[in-house]
């Protein structure tokens, strides 16, 4: 079974094609600028076959989906010889609410769904929405459609870890709760780790630390997610690349006063111009922080421990929720790629056991334990792999059909 993976934002659209047959990745590319004008980068990954980047006229996602299709079955640049090989498309959904707790077959009952959770995340669902409608458009309905969610893998946190101290109508009327993100690359990891233990996760407990431009942790008992850090929206917890995290909203009334801002502008505020940004003045990545840190920036070596000393907290928070811990995970783009943002938050870990080794810290690329032997918990470096989780259930889901 080969299925097309599909990750659909307002203007852009990245894909992957996958063999299941040995999980093998074809073929991966990104659409930019869709409704503006139109970029497409086609990356096959068999046959030395060139790459294709170059603009070309998008006005819609449903264009978009077609010069994918046709890149994907090209002489030149395809990886497949007709668009019937593509058995099936995963798409990746980031908000189902409550009403989806794993992943399921697109219907048209669960499109009103995914409309129905678009007042909660009204900035991604809509581009998520855009894409299925696009490819059953260009591929037809015949081609089997699957939605994977974000918030999914949260849906078996208890009521005490997501409700908050809110009139509880707010709850029952409104769903006002915490929901969390990222929960397809926590699932991965978590997995992956209890293989590389060697360990069933059903005994587990472990901590996944998703830490990039957005991030998140999350407690995962048992193979189940029973906390995390990113709430109602992915504004919430840690300090990220422009994203505040915590901050009391207190603190938000007074500055709006003070500055004549009204909620919109405060908000944009929050996600755009603060977290890491916005303490360092300098850059909302990590690797610039590092640098500007080195050459003696005071600012960006705070943006950094800040940071640092964010994830210890929530760690040391999840250890409490769990009353232990087996192992601790890296993953995402700061996680994978920062040796000296791990050690960092490591260096608060000594109360649990915690011992680093820096020579394995230091490499990259591959999936890597860094704590030593005589570490009480173990610490791992594990590149997630959403569109494999992604590939894989809806290979799982279409076998069923």
């Amino acid at each position: 079974m080969k299925v097309l993976v599909i990750n659909a934002g307002s203007s852009s659209l990245k894909y992957q094609l996958i063999d299941m047959e040995g999980e093998k990745l074809l073929a991966k590319g990104l659409c930019e600028r869709i409704g503006i004008d139109g970029h497409l980068k086609h990356t096959p990954l068999v046959d030395d076959k060139p790459v294709f980047n170059e603009d070309l006229p998008l006005p819609t996602h449903a264009e978009a989906i077609a010069a994918v299709i046709d890149k994907l079955t090209s002489a030149e640049y395809g990886v497949v010889s007709s668009m019937s090989e593509i058995d099936a498309v995963g798409h990746r959904v980031v908000h189902g609410g409550e009403k989806f707790a794993s992943s399921v077959l697109i219907t048209d009952e669960v499109m009103k769904a995914l409309e129905d959770c678009t007042p909660f995340a009204p900035l991604h669902n809509p581009a998520n929405i855009t894409g299925i409608n696009a490819c059953v458009e260009v591929m037809g309905k015949d081609v089997p459609q699957v939605g994977v969610f974000d918030t999914a893998f949260h849906q078996t946190m208890p009521a005490k870890a997501y409700m908050y101290a809110l009139p509880y109508d707010y709850y029952t009327k409104d769903g006002v709760r915490r929901y969390g993100f990222h929960g397809t690359s926590h699932r991965y990891v978590s997995q992956r780790c209890a293989e590389l233990m060697g360990r069933p996760i059903e005994e587990l407990k472990l901590i996944s630390c998703h830490m990039g431009n957005g991030s998140s942790i999350c407690a995962i008992m048992n193979g189940k997610s029973v906390d995390t850090s990113m709430g109602f929206t992915p504004l919430v917890g840690l300090p990220m690349g422009t994203r505040s995290g915590d901050v009391d909203p207190g603190a938000l009334q007074f500055v709006m006063n003070r500055y004549g801002m009204d909620i919109d502008a405060m908000l944009n505020v929050l996600n755009k111009k603060s977290g890491v940004l916005g303490i360092s003045g300098v850059s909302s990545d990590f690797r610039d922080l590092e640098n500007a840190a080195e050459e003696g920036n005071e600012r960006a070596r705070l943006a950094l421990d800040m940071f640092d000393y964010s994830v210890a907290k929530v760690v040391g928070s999840y250890v409490a929720a769990m009353n232990g811990v087996d192992a601790i995970i890296f993953t995402a783009g700061v996680g994978e790629n920062a040796p000296t943002t791990r050690s960092g938050i490591c260096s608060y870990l000594g109360y649990l056991g915690c011992e680093i080794d820096e020579a394995a810290n230091a490499k990259r690329g591959s999936d890597n334990r860094i704590s030593t032997d005589a570490s009480k918990v173990q610490l791992w470096v594990i590149p997630t792999n959403e569109e494999l989780v992604i590939a894989r259930d809806t290979r799982d889901i279409v076998s069923a059909l």
